[in-house]
């Protein structure tokens, strides 16, 4: 029966609801859907095309096996006993430091998470490399040290501010934010709102902006901290906020005392009196503050995040209505992981240790490569695609092909499988139930458990059913009593209470518990996935349950299969929680309750930030004048998401490289004009776009392209000129927003 069913766009983490009509089994037809709580009709070109990402010729559908140069279908029993015996004899011969798992983290399925990181565990390594930390863990960190917890971290309460602050986010088309440009729309047209975008380019949302601050790129952190003293100077912070929730000031407020202001914004290339302007709003207005990609992936990009903490702290930002808030989570992104405590792993040939319990994928090759004879061996890729998604694609392939086992588990046959040993089909995000844990709503917590809307096609499984697979072939998995299967296909009540008894009488269940019940629960809801968010919801922690109850959900014993059936029975999702808008800094977990300002291993890095420094650092090679801006959303890339090139068939210049006209003319480069892109990782051959938007000296290339689909490259692949090494010092995030480069005729 062909019928509109209710789903979510997995091209971005605000997941925008949609309806698709699905005819003989296939997506025909997309529309925004208007019952979504969180995206109320809001949705992009890329939501739209989604069944390009269901339907093409490199999904997968069976289990695959390299075989010299070539792959054959296999079994899926055979498949699975393959990997166990061959992950075995590397744990066995190499011990557990050699195995990494790399997934858990994509735009539209979690689920996976849970099992990846329990398996990871239960055969002894904590090596996780994660795409959080490909771009966020740099903040999660700084986060952790100054409100207590890595995954603490804040979002722009818009809805009430009258100044939203944009830096080195482009939300026009990069959204980041719930109906990102309604919102910004409203801020723009609005006379009593201001949008402000401090961004190198004159983006799309710039453009928008009431103030736009052409910021000189890799001069974010140097801004920073000039805005800090002289807001410090000129007495527009918030003394009576900093008395009761603030920490540390002691030791902050000397960096900034006599720092040298009207120097450091003539090194940023600003107007000091538009600078000084913003800086009396900052102590006026009601404001709430975006970072983006801009400070995550640029220079000195842990620190800029620190000292965005220290500027919404001393302006009496953080957890009030308006600023910047805490919003709460049915379950946080990652675990909190202190590097300071013993228990916590570091890489082994780089000393980087676990952000947010995950590790940065930029080191991978060179923790792959390390003549160690417990480097890693043996890479476990679920959902995710490093060859193109991370930085340095070269060393990845060398890395790569050391390996001794490599086993990708996958939607599409991706560049990552391409190199492996085993190739493992999986379901599409339209083909069973999975969800996201990403938060950005406040005070309310919304939570989408989005159902199958096609059959699939062959024999792919949940990743999470692959990996209860593989865990029973390792041997991890306690005996499972008959009785706990009969419970699970009669009653959810009796079967919670035969899990009690099970988890009080086997010591392992606790630590396997998802696998548990997915191996008991999954066949009787029909998906592991369901079965792990039963299981979830039973569990709930206190927190989250006082959360629940303020949106009316009954605190007893029974709340948590009263949420499960409001999952169920509302596809488009529901408000399941909600925070306590009235003491948002209630939820802090430091010791002293209050916001934590000082970081004692960032004080050097901070007060080195100076005019005569950064201007110093700023001079480019030679070799390479121009400063790539490595990665540009638009509305015709979703990272390696989309791999069919038709989804853009449509569309003339989809993918360029945008160059200042008087840079071109420097270069005698004309727009149209096929040129190459060298930077010290390699080179690419791209069309060139010139833009005035631009900055000169300032280039810009999109990322998610150049895949091979169906054999044939499409597009440039950006990260073929990004170094791994050129990365941050404490978070080893890449460096992305400023590479190094030079521009020449093809």
């Amino acid at each position: 029966m062909n019928a509109w069913k209710k789903t979510a766009c997995i091209c971005c983490a605000q997941n925008c609801g949609l309806e698709v009509l699905v005819e003989n089994n296939r997506i025909t037809k997309v529309r925004p859907d208007k019952s979504h709580l969180r995206s109320e009709g809001y949705n992009c070109r890329k939501g739209l095309k989604i069944a390009r990402y269901q339907h093409h010729e490199d999904r997968l559908t069976q289990p695959l096996k390299r075989v010299g140069e070539q792959f054959e279908a296999i079994s899926w029993d055979q498949a699975l006993e393959e990997i166990a015996d061959r992950l075995k004899g590397v744990l066995d011969k190499h011990g557990p430091r050699s195995l990494a798992y790399m997934g858990g983290a994509g735009q539209g399925c979690h689920f996976e998470a849970a099992f990846g990181v329990r398996l990871l565990r239960g055969l002894g390594s904590q090596y996780h490399y994660s795409p959080l930390a490909q771009e966020l863990t740099g903040y999660f960190w700084a986060n952790g040290r100054a409100l207590g917890r890595q995954y603490m971290g804040t979002i722009p309460d818009h809805q009430h501010s009258d100044m939203l602050v944009a830096v080195g986010w482009n939300g026009w088309l990069s959204h980041q934010m719930p109906q990102a440009r309604r919102r910004l729309k409203e801020f723009s047209e609005d006379p009593d709102k201001l949008l402000v975008v401090i961004d190198p380019r004159r983006s799309e949302t710039a453009e928008r902006a009431d103030i736009h601050l052409p910021i000189r790129p890799g001069t974010d952190a140097l801004l920073t901290r000039a805005m800090i003293a002289m807001i410090l100077q000129e007495g527009w912070h918030k003394p009576e906020y900093l008395a009761g929730h603030a920490s540390g000031l002691e030791s902050v407020l000397p960096w900034f005392a006599d720092f040298d202001a009207k120097s450091a914004i003539r090194v940023c290339q600003l107007e000091y009196e538009q600078v000084k302007d913003l800086c009396r709003l900052f102590g006026t207005r009601n404001w709430s503050y975006h970072a983006d990609l801009g400070i995550l992936m640029g220079r000195h990009s842990t620190v800029a995040s620190y000292l965005e903490l220290i500027l919404l702290t001393l302006c009496g930002r953080i957890g009030v209505r308006g600023g910047n808030v805490i919003p709460g989570h049915l379950m946080p992104m990652g675990a909190h992981s202190d590097e300071r405590e013993p228990k916590t792993w570091r890489t082994l040939a780089t000393d980087f240790p676990a952000i947010m319990g995950t590790f940065p994928p930029n080191v991978l090759p060179e923790e792959i490569m390390a003549d160690r004879d417990d480097s890693i061996r043996a890479v476990i890729v679920s959902g995710a695609n490093p060859l193109r998604s991370y930085a340095d694609t070269t060393a990845y392939e060398r890395a790569f092909r050391k390996l001794d086992l490599l086993v990708t588990v996958d939607v599409a046959f991706t560049e990552a499988a391409q190199l492996s040993h085993y190739v493992l089909p999986a379901r599409s995000a339209y083909e069973k139930w999975d969800a996201t844990f990403f938060s950005w709503n406040f005070p309310e917590v919304f939570f989408q458990m989005r159902p199958p809307v096609v059959e699939p096609e062959g024999e792919p499984l949940e990743e999470s059913e692959i990996l209860i697979r593989l865990a029973d072939r390792l041997g991890l998995l306690p005996e499972i009593p008959q009785s706990l299967y009969d419970a699970a296909s009669k009653d959810r009540m009796l079967f919670g209470a035969e899990l009690l008894g099970f988890a009080q009488s086997e010591p392992r269940a606790m630590k396997f518990m998802p696998f548990i019940l997915g191996k008991t629960l999954g066949p009787a809801l029909g998906s592991v996935n369901l079965a792990a968010m039963w299981g979830m919801l039973q569990v709930a922690p206190k927190a989250f349950r006082e959360k629940a109850a303020r949106m009316g959900f009954d605190p007893g014993l029974g709340m948590g299969e009263q949420m499960f059936k409001a999952l169920l029975d509302h596809p488009e999702g529901i408000w399941i929680g909600k925070s306590d808008e009235n003491n948002n800094l209630g939820e802090l977990r430091t010791a002293d309750g209050c916001i934590n300002l000082f970081i004692p291993e960032l004080a050097d890095a901070v007060q080195r930030l100076d005019a005569a420094t950064e201007e110093a650092s700023l001079r480019m090679d030679s070799n390479y004048p121009l400063v790539l801006m490595a990665g540009r959303h638009m509305d015709h890339n979703a990272n390696t998401i989309m791999r069919d090139p038709a989804w853009n068939a449509d569309k003339a210049r989809v993918c360029t490289l945008l160059m200042h006209p008087a840079d071109a003319e420097s270069l005698s480069l004309s727009d149209g004009q096929t040129v190459l892109v060298r930077t010290e990782a390699g080179e690419e051959e791209i069309e060139l776009e010139l833009a005035d938007s631009c900055r000169p000296g300032h280039v810009v290339m999109p990322h998610g392209f150049g895949l091979v689909f169906q054999g044939e490259k499409r597009g440039p692949n950006v990260n073929r000129l990004t170094k791994n090494t050129h990365r941050d010092p404490i978070a080893a995030t890449p460096l992305h927003r400023f590479v190094p480069c030079r521009v020449e005729p093809l």
